[in-house]
């Protein structure tokens, strides 16, 4: 049987990521937010399907059952994340975007840690480990954050 606790917490995590999404995208520029947004979302999907399929991590309650990874990290909380990291890395030089960088994926890597350890919504197999979370955390911000950083430069080129 599922745990009330591990399904509650989904729910609250789902309408606070609702919430966090329609004040983020409501500071401009509106688009590149939502380019963000949707990158993330792919750029997790990808990854995450990836390491579930080759058994590295499992993900034993979900919101939705027909999906095998967490829709709700891979498609909403992770990508409102990196929405908040571009938006204060958006005028940083480089060491401030790794710096800052490290200030987004660190808690988010100790959050996973924490949920691995004291709840049934992820757990690690295989040789999977958090330093192994927070490495693919940080690298799909600064991947993100490089994309959009081409995307602005492109559009600015055209006009």
């Amino acid at each position: 049987m599922v745990n009330k606790f591990e399904k509650n917490t989904l729910r609250i995590l789902f309408i606070f990521g609702i919430g966090a999404f329609f004040n983020l995208i409501r500071k401009p520029p509106m688009k590149d937010w939502i380019i963000i947004f949707l990158l993330k979302s792919y750029i997790a999907s990808i990854l995450d399907n990836f390491f579930v399929k080759k058994g590295y991590i499992k993900y034993p309650v979900n919101l939705f059952k027909t999906l095998d990874i967490s829709a709700l990290f891979s498609y909403l909380i992770f990508p409102i994340t990196c929405i908040y990291f571009n938006q204060v890395t958006k005028n940083s030089t480089t060491k401030g975007i790794l710096l800052k960088c490290l200030l987004f994926s660190l808690p988010s890597a100790l959050a996973e840690h924490w949920l691995e350890k004291n709840t049934k919504l992820i757990k690690y197999k295989k040789s999977w480990t958090s330093i192994h979370s927070f490495f693919s955390i940080a690298s799909t911000f600064l991947m993100v954050r490089f994309l959009m950083t081409i995307i602005r430069w492109a559009a600015q080129k055209q006009q």
